[in-house]
């Protein structure tokens, strides 16, 4: 990109050569400092006015972004635009403001014009072709994609062994990585970036060739130890707590546990490789039962290796076999899912969606839980290796184990290590300059947030130059708290649930922090505001209350935007949940189409939740928008209650961070536009942006 001390230009009919003008006021200087060179022999006054009106209105423009104030900023830089309708830098920043404001094909629109132009480089190419391949590809049907590695966690570095012969892994939602090292005997924690934070060496009288790891469905860490025929349970933190198992072939023995997996009701099965059949113990570690052994139905597991469990369905890999067999709950043999011979010799199993994930020697494969299809979605090639798991993590890559190898591959989507990382400069602080605080979101082409990156995964410039003391401050996906808007459907259908709707608010509203923002945004034919607060104001919510009147035309659209102006500056977590009988009018989107609404909530971080009043599926709208924004929908009397609505938010992954730096700009007295760069690393991929800011006028 150009220097930002010359990107502002007047064009060439208007170009004046400062080299030859002798004098200048003060208001020419100012228009130097910002637009750039200019030539004395086209000096017009007309040209050099509407140089300074729109410089005004860019800076004003500027100011309104970082203050999620997009409309006026649009305004702003269509007015700067209508004095220069040729600057580049006005036409990059009017594509901001669209695309922030969740119309992105206005956006696309603006940018062309000035990649057309020669303006941006590859940068904006590559901000174009993302953004357009978003709004045409929608969600990537990640199972059915090529994988490559785009790094490896090495068991090795030079003559220095940070750990041996890694068989499993379990990624967390904050990026780490939990890796169950067979060879060395431990499990041991890293980051995102592959630098150890934690070992564990198992008991007292340590781990004896640990296996496999699983999450329980209370959070903590269950490990198979092959050679010790025990099942070791562990805290979050890596942390032993006590062992069940023992060797033999009654119930709840096993001769050489191998991979593990666990039902929605909590009970734990274990491939039992030495008895050939499948050992199944309740959640407190007591033998529950076996199966897989030789019936009437069922000619026996020979070689038991991977299992999974997908909605209460159990399927089991065998090495000897190359099949992978069906059972349910009970052990009860439903058939094959695939074929003998499938596969040469499959290791582990993993749960991907309603997908299972299948380690195969030197080949990682989606099978289809439904139809038993699968796909090739990763090979190491020829080079010597024996692949013991993969599983997905939280930024969208495949974590492979290889124990001949001694390495943990990263692997992501080629189109990945293509187009690299989507890093956005969202917002600039400059109040304190020279202290700058930069807020960054990163995200890969397919607006998944990357979770996990220190310090050391950015870098910050100016005009080029490596910026002055930078510290990584935030990281939003470390926040337990968030802001919310409560969105209440007004049609006829909900106010006849009125009961149910008292129930949700007062449920949800008890299981926020007090000290959260929380709104309520009703929506008939208008958009109301109807509360604003901290949750204790809800616990005593009655429906009566609510001054917006039902209506048979409730303009959703307009209740959405509403909804999500004000969490756009709210926590780095915020959402809206919607509270409504799963009906929309024949007006509900007539102002903002819903790709513009999903948008508008992904481009500023907002999830979209519903509480459905009534049972029942919802409007294809309604549903179109949960499934292209984070959140999910819930029933109201559902089961499990609604206090894990908040937590289920809370908890979604976000790649906002907030970045601190000292500036060694000169600001000309608060008046020059003063550039920055942003650059995010992870492994061998990589994102940059570009962007600027205002000092305070001085």
């Amino acid at each position: 990109m150009k220097a930002f001390s010359k990107i502002l230009y007047v064009s060439t009919f208007f170009a004046l050569t400062l080299s030859s003008v002798s004098s200048q006021t003060a208001s020419e200087s100012t228009q130097r400092r910002f637009f750039g060179t200019v030539s004395s022999a086209m000096v017009d006054e007309d040209a050099m006015d509407m140089s300074g009106f729109a410089e005004e209105d860019f800076r004003r423009g500027v100011q309104a972004y970082y203050r999620g104030a997009f409309n006026d900023s649009i305004l702003q830089f269509e007015k700067a635009l209508s004095y220069l309708p040729n600057e580049n830098l006005i036409l990059d920043w009017l594509g901001k403001a669209y695309y922030r404001a969740g119309i992105e094909g206005t956006a696309i629109q603006q940018w062309q014009y000035a990649s057309d132009s020669g303006y941006g480089g590859l940068l904006l190419k590559n901000r174009i072709e993302i953004v357009s391949e978003r709004r045409v590809t929608g969600a990537e049907d990640e199972t059915s994609l090529r994988y490559t590695e785009s790094g490896s966690f090495q068991g090795k570095v030079g003559d220095k062994l940070i750990f041996s012969q890694p068989i499993s892994a379990l990624p967390n939602s904050d990026g780490t990585v939990w890796i169950v090292a067979y060879g060395s005997n431990e499990l041991i924690k890293v980051d995102v970036n592959g630098m150890v934070l934690a070992r564990s060496r198992g008991a007292l009288n340590g781990f004896d060739r640990p296996m496999d790891i699983i999450r329980a469905s209370d959070g903590k860490l269950i490990i198979s130890e092959r050679a010790g025929n025990r099942i070791s349970v562990f805290n979050e933190t890596g942390l032993f707590e006590k062992s069940f198992g023992s060797k033999g072939r009654g119930v709840g023995q096993f001769i050489g546990p191998q991979y593990l997996a666990q039902d929605s009701s909590g009970n734990i099965y274990v491939t039992d490789f030495g008895n050939a059949r499948v050992v199944v113990f309740d959640s407190e570690g007591n033998g529950l039962f076996c199966f897989g052994q030789k019936n009437a139905d069922f000619k026996g597991l020979k070689g038991p290796t991977g299992i999974a469990v997908v909605d209460d369905d159990v399927f089991v890999a065998d090495c000897v076999t190359g099949a992978i067999y069906h059972f349910d709950r009970a052990g009860n043999y439903e058939g094959l899912l695939t074929p003998e011979k499938t596969f040469m010799r499959p290791e582990s199993m993993k749960n991907w969606g309603e997908f299972l994930i299948v380690s195969d020697s030197n080949k990682i494969y989606t099978v289809d839980t439904l139809t038993g299809s699968t796909f090739e979605n990763a090979s190491t090639g020829n080079a010597p290796s024996r692949i013991t798991s993969a599983i997905p993590d939280i930024n969208g890559n495949i974590l492979v184990t290889d124990i001949k190898s001694n390495e943990v591959y990263v692997m992501s989507k080629m189109t990945e290590l293509v187009g690299g990382l989507f890093v956005q400069i969202e917002r600039v602080g400059s109040d304190s300059f020279p202290h700058v605080q930069l807020e960054v979101k990163v995200e890969n082409r397919n607006r998944q947030p990357i979770v996990g990156l220190k310090d050391e995964n950015f870098f910050i410039s100016e005009n080029k130059v490596p910026a002055l003391e930078q510290t990584l401050t935030g990281a939003a996906y470390v926040n337990e708290s968030a802001d919310f808007t409560l969105l209440i459907d007004r049609s006829l259908e909900t106010s006849e649930n009125a009961e149910a709707l008292k129930t949700a608010v007062r449920e949800i509203s008890s299981a926020m922090d007090t000290q959260a923002t929380v709104r309520i945004v009703s929506v008939g034919s208008i958009p109301t505001i109807e509360y604003t607060g901290n949750a204790k104001g809800l616990f005593q919510f009655d429906p009566a209350a609510l001054r917006n009147q039902p209506s048979q035309n409730c303009a959703l659209d307009l209740g959405i935007r509403l909804a999500a102006n004000d969490l756009v500056n709210a926590q780095r977590k915020r959402g809206i949940i919607f509270l409504t009988a799963g009906k929309v009018g024949q007006n509900a989107f007539s102002k903002y189409s819903l790709s513009d609404l999903t948008a508008y909530l992904n481009n500023n971080s907002i999830s979209f939740s519903v509480v459905n009043l009534m049972q029942g599926s919802l409007a294809a709208e309604i549903s179109y928008i949960v499934s292209n924004t984070q959140g999910d929908e819930y029933y109201v009397y559902r089961e499990s209650g609604l206090q894990s609505v908040v937590s289920d938010i809370i908890h979604l992954p976000s790649g906002i961070y907030t970045l601190s730096y000292t500036s060694a700009l000169n600001t000309n007295f608060g008046h020059d536009f003063l550039p920055v760069e942003v650059e995010a690393y992870l492994l061998n991929k990589s994102g940059r942006d570009e962007s600027g800011y205002f000092a305070p006028l001085q």
